[in-house]
């Protein structure tokens, strides 16, 4: 296995978790009696630049599919986090109606609505259609696409520059890191 930033080879096992089916991987009534997929959960460090990482053995479109079913909105203390944090960003960042916040993997858009609350606009970048779809019904606008650098050229063609780039547990589930900009 090779380092999903450097390519280099990839040695040392941080930790093995021994194996797990793909998260959020929900079984339908019909399939409960026949076998179920595993994976390997090891996770591994590069030496050359320290990125901790796992063997990805399913796509990115296999997981964050139309049957994607995790919703950050279903945890109040998380909530509350959220909605502390809008308040301290935009005032230590001076965000008002002028301004945009973006977030990567925006989910159901329970961050963003916050900003919404303070007349700040909002982008969020979602690419699984069905949190995406919870996050237009409250309003927000939603690019249902992954966040890489042909979408950053995109947004910076029609002027969309963001004030505020939000990425909470972005880094491990983004197909190719790499293509992140700034990354």
């Amino acid at each position: 296995m090779n380092c999903r930033h450097c390519q280099s080879s990839l040695k040392h096992t941080f930790v093995d978790l021994g194996f797990a089916p793909p998260s959020n991987a929900y079984l339908t009534p019909e399939q409960l009696n026949a076998p179920e997929k595993y994976f390997p959960l090891r996770v591994m460090v590069c030496e050359q630049c320290w990125l901790v990482q796992t063997q990805d053995y399913s796509r990115a479109d296999e997981l964050f599919d139309a049957n994607y079913a995790y919703l950050s909105s279903t945890s109040i203390s998380w909530l509350e986090h959220a909605r502390q944090y809008c308040e301290a960003i935009a005032e230590r960042l001076s965000l008002n109606s002028e301004s945009l916040a973006v977030e990567l993997a925006a989910n159901d858009g329970y961050l963003l609505t916050n900003f919404l609350a303070m007349n700040i606009p909002a982008l969020g970048i979602e690419p699984t259609g069905s949190t995406a779809e919870i996050a237009e019904s409250k309003g927000l606008e939603i690019i249902r696409k992954f966040f890489g650098a042909d979408l950053a050229r995109d947004l910076k063609k029609q002027g969309r520059q963001a004030d505020l780039i939000i990425g909470n547990n972005v880094y491990a589930h983004v197909p190719d890191i790499n293509d992140l900009p700034g990354a």
